[in-house]
């Protein structure tokens, strides 16, 4: 009997040659460590993450410097230390979590985010910005500035600060384009726009992948004919968080009279909701056995997990 697509997809990612542990990190703690109090012993997230191979080493070394570039913070409790985001770590997730988890993609006010680079900049300070606001998903308007559809201007200035370019904060002017030069019905300006701003054929080649490698899991979930355990649950459930994730930190969201037609964005977003809720229970009940923190209690799940993904009529796929 071959390997299920759930061993498959465990497998491809444990034969990574290189593994960005700080990225998948932060995943874990904002799917599974937020709900149940946002914090966890630094013992117990080695005993979760041993099973997808990463070792006891690599995760102290990930964790020790996340701790210092100020992502996470430790509370020492007798020889043990609970970890936990810190503002900053807390910024960050909270306002892609508003994407993660949305049921719906979020309607648009028909406004744009602009934040325009005022005054002298070096090549070295340019790409600085770039990097950071491509990675929020906000399109490059050529050498003048960036622009969002939804990204609150104010946090995005804050990530900049937290990611120590204050200096390149005071040479940046947001505005909030209530009256934009184009129409929205689709014109050539603003298709010309969105072209210039955003690399969409290579946003939709990724959601492709996504849907290729995690379609054929629903499936197997939905058939029920090889029943999935606790701690495949929860593994499977994270690298499907993480691998969303990063899909939608670069995806701006555009309204769909900016999309191309059949634009897989949606399409992967229910995916990703039906996976969750079918991994939901069994992925839980695997962290009420294996969670703990330094005082060894294992705290409950926050009712804001049963929240996610929630809408009355769900999607079908």
């Amino acid at each position: 009997m071959g390997l299920t697509a759930v061993q498959n997809r465990l497998d491809e990612f444990k034969q990574k040659s290189r593994i960005q542990a700080s990225s998948l990190i932060i995943s874990v703690f904002g799917d599974a460590v937020l709900p149940r109090g946002s914090r966890i012993w630094l013992g117990s997230l080695i005993q979760l993450l041993e099973h997808l191979d990463l070792n006891d080493r690599q995760i102290r070394t990930t964790v020790f410097r996340l701790q210092k570039e100020g992502w996470l913070v430790s509370e020492t409790i007798g020889r043990r230390a609970d970890y936990m985001l810190s503002p900053k770590g807390q910024l960050l997730f909270e306002n892609a979590a508003q994407q993660i988890y949305a049921a719906r993609s979020p309607l648009w006010d028909q406004r744009w985010r602009i934040i325009l680079t005022v005054g002298e900049w070096s090549p070295k300070q340019r790409e600085q910005l770039r990097r950071a606001l491509t990675w929020h998903g906000f399109g490059v308007l050529g050498n003048i500035g960036f622009i969002h559809p939804s990204f609150k201007l104010t946090t995005a200035l804050s990530l900049l600060a937290n990611d120590g370019l204050s200096d390149l904060v005071q040479q940046l002017m947001p505005l909030l384009a209530v009256d934009v030069p184009f129409d929205l019905s689709g014109t050539d300006t603003e298709s010309k726009l969105v072209q210039q701003a955003w690399d969409l054929p290579l946003m939709a080649e990724a959601y492709e992948e996504f849907i290729a490698t995690y379609q054929p899991i629903l499936q197997e979930l939905r058939l029920k004919q090889v029943p999935i355990s606790q701690v495949d649950a929860f593994l499977i459930r994270t690298l499907l968080i993480h691998d969303y994730r990063k899909l939608l930190l670069r995806d701006p969201e555009l309204p769909g009279v900016l999309l191309p037609d059949n634009w897989p964005g949606e399409k992967a977003r229910v995916l990703t909701q039906q996976i969750y809720r079918n991994l939901l229970e069994p992925s839980e009940q695997f962290l009420d056995t294996h969670f703990r923190l330094a005082n060894e209690t294992t705290p409950s799940a926050l009712p804001m997990l049963a929240e996610r993904f929630r809408q009355d009529d769900p999607l079908k796929i």
